[in-house]
């Protein structure tokens, strides 16, 4: 990863590889799993942090906190989707070096 491109195409959809470096963002089917991974366990740490930050502030209207964390919870996924895959990128890129796309690619 060499940093110099976006690994976004259009929103909801990553590049299939680097247009600088070749390397490839996209590789074996469920590889995807990771950022899917990702961004579920940040929702989750997110909607806990918010939780306990609530307690002391909101401690009697639980129907206002359960409909704020549900607003959370659904809003956060889809904001976070392209940082999910940037963070599974990096990490795998971390473990073992992102492989270069294949010139004879069709």
């Amino acid at each position: 990863m060499c940093g110099e491109s976006s690994i976004v195409e259009r929103p909801f959809h990553i590049k299939h590889e680097c247009p600088t470096c070749d390397a490839l963002f996209k590789r074996e089917d469920g590889f995807f799993v990771g950022a899917i991974m990702a961004n579920v366990v940040t929702t989750e740490f997110v909607i806990l942090v918010l939780y306990v930050l609530s307690l002391p502030v909101i401690n009697t209207r639980f129907d206002l906190v359960l409909t704020c964390l549900s607003v959370v919870a659904l809003l956060f996924p889809v904001l976070f989707y392209h940082h999910s895959w940037s963070l599974w990128l990096g990490f795998d890129h971390i473990i073992e070096t992102l492989p270069k796309a294949s010139k004879t690619r069709s």
